[in-house]
């Protein structure tokens, strides 16, 4: 098995150390579109796909202009013309696991429209249910589903009740590997899920946005202003994304050295991991 971990390219906006905890405010901050390529004997398979290769081309309909304009995208860097860099054809992802539907995480659907996209069956339920607000027409967006996802979903009943580390999680994937669990974590969304993948030299575990800032898992929690107004605006379900954090920083503590935890957006982490595991 091998894990390769790309950046689908992450969000620009101004606000510098108030978004991303580095030094100077008069810049734009750098953040991270962290997703997973997992070279497998059961194919590639992706953790998340970025923003995809549309957001390019139609970009209102694919990111929307408030979006665009509040978080300054980059929009170049498509996780399919990564995984060709690498040197495979985009059929050879066989299966795509979303750790939920925000049109940053699911944009990429449609650039391997023969996958099979893994999903919560609530965060399915919550992208199909209509008309949005203003919060889910700035996450959701409709043109990124309209070549219809092979849809394979989960629920609670799938959850086994041998916990991985203390969480519920789904051990059996549909036609994937025992070593991958879907890990429920909702809060950001209504079927936010995290990815635990067994390496055999310890578990990864992409918790998506159930936290967005690495200070966020320290024994002393911290986060900048900016992020947390953001994660703030966008939580579904803030107790239960208050939860779950506490919950993660457990993980990090108890089992620092089974685990590695990271987020989807801290540039920091990916940094981190890219030179651990290039």
């Amino acid at each position: 098995m091998r894990v390769h971990h790309l950046d689908a390219g992450g969000a620009r906006p101004y606000g510098g150390r108030l978004i991303d905890g580095r030094p100077g405010v008069l810049r734009r901050a750098v953040g991270a579109c962290h997703c997973m390529l997992i070279e497998h004997a059961a194919g590639l398979i992706l953790v998340d796909t970025g923003y995809g290769e549309q957001a390019t081309v139609r970009p209102d309909d694919w990111v929307g202009q408030d979006l665009l304009r509040r978080t300054n995208p980059v929009l170049d860097h498509p996780i399919a013309k990564q995984v060709e860099a690498l040197g495979f054809s985009r059929t050879d992802v066989r299966d795509i696991i979303v750790t939920h539907l925000d049109l940053d995480h699911a944009g990429g659907l449609a650039d391997f429209p023969e996958a099979t996209v893994h999903v919560h069956q609530a965060e399915l339920d919550a992208v199909a249910r209509q008309p949005y607000d203003r919060r889910q027409r700035m996450r959701y967006r409709p043109a990124q589903f309209g070549h219809g996802p092979k849809w394979s979903t989960y629920d609670e009943s799938d959850s086994s009740d041998d916990h991985w580390f203390g969480f519920q999680a789904v051990r059996q994937l549909h036609g994937l590997p025992p070593e991958i669990l879907m890990v429920p974590l909702a809060g950001h969304t209504p079927g936010h899920v995290g990815v635990a993948l067994d390496t055999g030299d310890g578990w990864l575990l992409h918790a998506g946005d159930a936290y967005s800032y690495h200070g966020q898992l320290a024994d002393k929690p911290s986060m900048p202003l900016g992020a947390r107004v953001f994660q703030w605006s966008v939580d579904t379900q803030r107790q239960r994304r208050i939860d779950n954090q506490r919950r993660l920083r457990d993980l990090v503590r108890d089992h620092r050295s089974m685990v590695t935890v990271f987020s989807s957006h801290c540039a920091t982490e990916f940094e981190q991991l890219r030179a651990a595991r290039p």
